[in-house]
């Protein structure tokens, strides 16, 4: 049986749009093209640098869209729960951390307030051989389903983790937590993606959201494509419930 997500989420809130632009005006322009096609959108380090990261949360929000700051949080639990606590008075829903130190998720659970924390649980460009090189012994299912498992035991709300591996987390971990998904192309691509899937597989493997960048920002109408991939979502979903 198929671990489809049958949690009350909006299909079109289901696609995480990655604005991987850097700068305030060009990811205005970007959100002002996509219109309705996208309601949900994920600013990362990129525009972090750019200098007007919170106008442009303080922006999407007032437009009544929502936000996933992926700052990738990762240092001494201290530093990471203040962290934590700032981002908590922003307008934001979805926030990540690194997953690889027990201390360090604890504190930041303890100050999330209502922002959903996501344990980065594997990059999905890093390659099976890669972790050997780096003395993990472990296969990449094995290592995001021992990160996902102590995140979500520590207070953590959802993973990113690949759709590749979402099946085998919801087999092992049961359905109580989120799934994001990134790493996904609707056609293969040749970037530095390693494990990818498509809109439909990373969904039928239980994923609860995706993120999707370059195949809808630099397509030639990404309107168009952000569209067909809603369209797409819609067709997994119906009937669910």
């Amino acid at each position: 049986m198929s671990p489809l997500s049958q949690k009350p989420i909006p299909p079109e809130e289901r696609l995480i749009l990655a604005v991987d632009v850097p700068g305030y005006e060009q990811a205005l322009e970007l959100v002002e093209r996509l219109g309705e096609a996208v309601r949900f959108y994920k600013l990362g380090l990129e525009l972090a640098m750019s200098g007007r990261y919170f106008d442009l949360v303080d922006e999407l929000a007032g437009r009544g869209k929502r936000v996933f700051a992926d700052l990738k949080f990762f240092d001494i639990p201290n530093t990471v729960a203040a962290a934590v606590r700032e981002l908590a008075k922003r307008r934001v829903d979805f926030a990540t951390l690194h997953a690889g130190h027990a201390p360090m998720l604890e504190a930041a659970c303890s100050e999330k307030g209502s922002v959903q924390l996501l344990a980065v649980t594997l990059l999905t460009s890093v390659a099976p051989e890669e972790l050997a090189s780096e003395g993990i012994a472990l296969s990449p299912r094995e290592l995001v389903e021992a990160r996902a498992r102590r995140a979500i035991e520590l207070g953590c709300d959802g993973v990113i983790a690949s759709g590749v591996e979402a099946a085998a987390l919801r087999r092992a971990l049961g359905d109580d937590f989120l799934i994001v998904s990134p790493g996904i192309r609707p056609q293969r691509a040749a970037d530095d993606q390693r494990r990818v899937v498509t809109p439909r597989q990373a969904f039928e493997n239980g994923a609860d959201y995706i993120v999707v960048g370059r195949p809808i920002t630099r397509a030639v109408d990404p309107e168009a494509a952000a569209a067909d991939i809603q369209r797409s979502i819609r067709e997994v979903f119906a009937g669910a419930g």
